[in-house]
């Protein structure tokens, strides 16, 4: 159980630091943008050495999905991240909505749009079609960093989680003026279900899209992996 409470503070964190800083800075201006993308990512690191020596930080559904189709991680203990995750998401999302009602954008100079507390849309990408192509890709390329910086033999040992951080950087600074970047399915949960309306009707978007993403990412290392395989039989 502490593994997957882990999972659920985790996914708080990065939920509410990370969408949090989408409402209060905003993302119409290259400034927002960037301090947005440097939010996520620096939450993911920070979360990866506080609770990493305990769940191995997934704080993400897609990643759980790509580990446990790696044979990282049993099916049973897939399902408690998952759990532990939308329920920290849902949290932040409770959160942030409580920030909305308390601090008024009069008061402090909020961003405008902050009451869509920083869900993800499809409208920038051209509609859903456009927005599933982003987010498999963006999640492919995330979940594909994640599962070799994490690998036993071939990772990044102890800079795994500043590895990781940084290409979600990346891939926000690619991805937010098109989708808000998801990559993540809890993280887009929490807050569309206080904002509702259209983010609501758009979710699904992000919650099929980036574990179709994990999922190639997860073939993809496979295929590595067997090459690893052969080559040290070949050499042998």
């Amino acid at each position: 159980m502490k593994k997957y409470f882990a999972e659920m503070v985790g996914t708080f964190v990065l939920t509410l630091l990370g969408c949090g800083t989408a409402m209060f800075l905003g993302c119409a201006t290259p400034a927002g943008v960037v301090g947005t993308a440097i939010a996520f990512g620096l939450s993911v690191v920070a979360m990866a050495y506080t609770i990493g020596g305990i769940s191995g930080c997934h704080i993400n559904p897609a990643i759980t999905l790509g580990v446990a189709l790696s044979g990282r991680m049993s099916w049973k203990d897939a399902i408690g991240y998952w759990c532990g995750q939308i329920i920290g998401g849902i949290i932040a999302g409770a959160v942030l909505l409580a920030l909305v009602n308390i601090v008024t954008p009069s008061a402090c100079g909020i961003a405008e749009g902050m009451t869509g507390l920083g869900c993800n849309g499809v409208a920038n990408a051209g509609g859903p079609l456009g927005a599933c192509l982003v987010e498999i890709i963006a999640t492919f390329i995330f979940v594909l960093v994640v599962l070799g910086t994490t690998d036993e033999k071939v990772g990044a040992g102890n800079l795994a989680g500043l590895a990781i951080g940084l290409t979600l950087i990346l891939i926000h600074l690619v991805c937010i003026n098109l989708t808000g970047t998801s990559v993540n399915p809890a993280r887009s949960i929490g807050p569309a279900l206080f904002a509702g309306g259209q983010a609501l009707c758009d979710l699904w978007v992000f919650i099929v899209a980036p574990l179709i993403g994990a999922a190639l990412s997860a073939l993809v290392w496979k295929c590595f992996s067997c090459d690893k395989c052969c080559c040290k039989k070949d050499q042998e």
